[in-house]
């Protein structure tokens, strides 16, 4: 793939086959990132597995770095009322499984009750391709809406590994305190790890990448204690 001139110049200030420690790691972050916006600082964690491992879990982030979600749940009756002192921007059933129907998506999670799921199935096709699908697993249909839209307020994500073994996430924004995208890190890396299937042998975390939208990535050492 082509580099542009600002990529292949913030190259040329670093090893990038060197491993750093995470904290020199994101100093280089910080300082090699030359967009004119605030970049998003992301980790990727390439993984030790088999196909037939599935690595996937939730965590608070504890240091907010996002604009606050737009949260639509999907419930009815005392849950619904639930979800409106929860603070919910969208609340409902029926009517916005129609009004997703039609080509109205602004919002950015889905929560639902599991009552209400054989429904809200159906928009599968709609929310499943754009990953905003309800899913127990992601603790996203459940009956303990106002626990669910808390956390989802604080920074709840979801983690998983991909086809290829890569756990990718965005933790921070490049004006944020290094310290904050630092304990960021510390917490996933350590949720991952706890992660590793009992039937893996050797190191689970094979290699630590950290890397800002639009700068080059930077090799941290996977053996550093989280």
């Amino acid at each position: 793939m082509k580099q542009g001139k600002k990529y292949r110049q913030a190259l040329e200030k670093y090893n990038a086959q060197e491993q750093y420690s995470l904290d020199q790691a994101l100093d280089l972050v910080k300082s090699l990132a030359y967009a004119k916006f605030d970049e998003t600082v992301e980790i990727a964690l390439k993984l030790n597995v088999k196909a037939k491992h599935s690595i996937r879990d939730i965590l608070v982030l504890p240091n907010s770095f996002r604009a606050e979600k737009k949260i639509l749940v999907f419930a009815k009756g005392d849950k619904a009322e639930e979800a409106k002192e929860a603070g919910a921007v969208y609340v409902g059933d029926t009517d916005l499984i129609e009004k997703i129907r039609g080509g109205w998506l602004d919002f950015d999670v889905a929560v639902a009750t599991p009552d209400l799921m054989k429904d809200v199935g159906k928009l599968g096709p709609i929310l499943g391709r754009r990953g905003m699908m309800p899913n127990p697993k992601a603790k996203t249909v459940t009956f303990n809406i106002k626990e669910a839209i808390e956390e989802l307020k604080k920074g709840r994500v979801e983690f998983r590994g991909d086809k290829t073994g890569v756990v990718h996430l965005p933790i921070g924004k490049v004006s944020m305190d290094k310290e904050k995208i630092a304990e960021n890190a510390r917490l996933l890396i350590g949720e991952v790890q706890r992660k590793k299937p009992a039937d893996i042998k050797g190191e689970f975390i094979k290699s630590i990448a950290v890397s800002s939208t639009m700068g080059p990535g930077v090799m941290v050492n996977p053996k550093e204690k989280a």
